[in-house]
């Protein structure tokens, strides 16, 4: 565990640019659309040393969505109790205000529900926004009137007071006590990361808030509640996991404005950066071209990928499992090495099962075969089907050698890299499987030609 900061406050204070800028990277969507950040989203950063040359503490900062939106899907009361679980365990609760609206109803609405909500009230920094030159710093002082003391100023957008900024979050937080009630992880490694895709309404935020044991996403009947790829550490029999929920995808002709647009793209983005994927599927439904666009993009990355069957629960009695996975050998192509897993999220049920084939998939890409025993696996593999040949030219296979991990990648280097076809390929994939401890993991083959080859010596 480590220090937790919560962000907090009204629609468009510019929480998400902050949170942006504590973390040093795009996470959090940014758009003028008051209510764009629904769910917590969270993020590990470290902050400066009080001394040069000290230690920088390590804090988790969450984004929360905008108190007291009106959302035209009704969602408010399901970010507003978001809001209310941040702040209840939060070591500082950053209230942000915008100084060059002033004080609205909207902020003394976040201000008593601070109040009467159950936050520890020393714990509140209150921190004013959009301080863009001196004019703004001298009229910040009218926030004092919120009840919070005197504000911190920073401009997410300029970068203005940034330094000050992050001195007083560091300066707020006890560092040493955080360390005694056993808060003093200082640990930026996000273990093992999932993302979690599906297309809409899959479950996939059910299951994040199971693995999590608390309401971190929200979820609803609605399709596309969660809009940002969502972060969420977990800790489970001394192994740590970092789910990432995405926004579900949408046939590319479906998507509708910026927010959607980035979305999806960020959806498409935590496959890139995730160790193992979780393919939602809803089994109450048949598998869609929207599932196969998917299917696709984590092939297309080399990804390690579960196939989580979700809402089984659901599905007719006489449909046995076996049934299902053959349906979905044939709707997914090419995800045939992936293992099936069947849950009900909502139920909480089949986790530990998801979490321990996680870790061994995880560490399937993470081996490293010795060149050896590789190459005496790959002559072997050539005996059981002759290679290709053309015009009198045989396809011959000079030396095998492991590239890298995750994904496994083997390069062959050869006489005539031309006559090394697909099909050849899928065949030495398949047999290495057999082989090789990579049966539920992507391997990738580079083929290379003689004059490539490493010096051996």
């Amino acid at each position: 565990m480590m220090p937790k900061v919560v962000i907090v406050g009204r629609p468009n204070v510019g929480k998400s640019s902050l949170f942006n800028l504590m973390a040093g990277r795009r996470i959090s969507i940014v758009d003028p659309t008051a209510g764009v950040t629904r769910d917590r989203v969270n993020a590990i950063i470290e902050l400066p040393p009080a001394t040069r040359g000290g230690e920088s503490p390590v804090v988790e900062v969450y984004d929360t969505g905008g108190y007291g939106i009106e959302d035209s899907q009704n969602l408010t009361t399901s970010v507003e109790r978001q809001i209310a679980n941040a702040i209840g365990d939060a070591d500082l609760i950053m209230f942000i205000v915008d100084a060059q609206t002033g004080i609205l109803p909207l902020d003394e609405q976040v201000a008593k529900l601070l109040r009467t909500g159950g936050a520890d009230l020393s714990k509140v920094m209150l921190v004013c926004n959009k301080v863009d030159g001196p004019k703004l710093e001298m009229e910040a002082a009218d926030f004092m009137r919120l009840g919070f003391g005197e504000p911190v100023m920073i401009s997410a957008e300029t970068k203005h007071l940034k330094t000050s900024f992050l001195d007083a979050i560091r300066d707020a937080i006890d560092f040493e006590a955080m360390a005694a009630q056993g808060k003093s992880d200082r640990s930026l490694d996000p273990g093992i990361q999932i993302a979690i895709v599906g297309k809409r309404n899959a479950g996939k935020s059910t299951l994040v808030n199971a693995f999590a044991g608390e309401e971190r996403v929200i979820v609803s009947e609605i399709e596309g509640t969660t809009r940002d790829s969502v972060d969420v550490r977990f800790e489970v029999n001394d192994n740590v996991f970092t789910a990432i929920d995405t926004a579900g995808v949408k046939k590319h002709k479906s998507i509708k404005g910026d927010i959607e647009y980035y979305s999806h793209h960020r959806s498409l983005r935590a496959i890139r950066r995730a160790d193992v994927v979780l393919f939602m599927i809803d089994a109450s439904l048949p598998i869609s071209s929207v599932d196969k666009q998917l299917g696709n993009e984590v092939l297309k990355h080399d990804k390690p990928t579960i196939i989580v069957i979700n809402k089984w629960d659901l599905v007719p009695k006489e449909t046995t499992q076996e049934d299902y996975a053959e349906y979905l050998d044939d709707a997914l192509k090419g995800l045939d090495f992936a293992p099936i897993v069947f849950l009900s999220a909502q139920k909480a049920e089949g986790l530990k099962q998801v979490l321990a084939m996680t870790k061994n998939l995880y560490e399937q890409a993470g081996h490293r075969v010795p060149t050896g025993e590789l190459n005496r696996v790959i002559r072997e593999i050539m005996t059981r089907r002759l290679p290709p040949a053309n015009k009198g030219r045989r396809l011959n296979v000079f030396y095998v050698t492991q590239l890298q991990t995750y994904p496994p990648t083997i390069g062959l280097f050869v006489n005539h890299p031309d006559l090394f076809d697909n099909n050849y390929e899928r065949f030495m994939i398949n047999k290495m499987r057999d082989e090789l401890p990579f049966s539920e993991v992507p391997i990738k083959l580079l083929v290379r030609g003689r004059k490539e080859m490493p010096d051996k010596s």
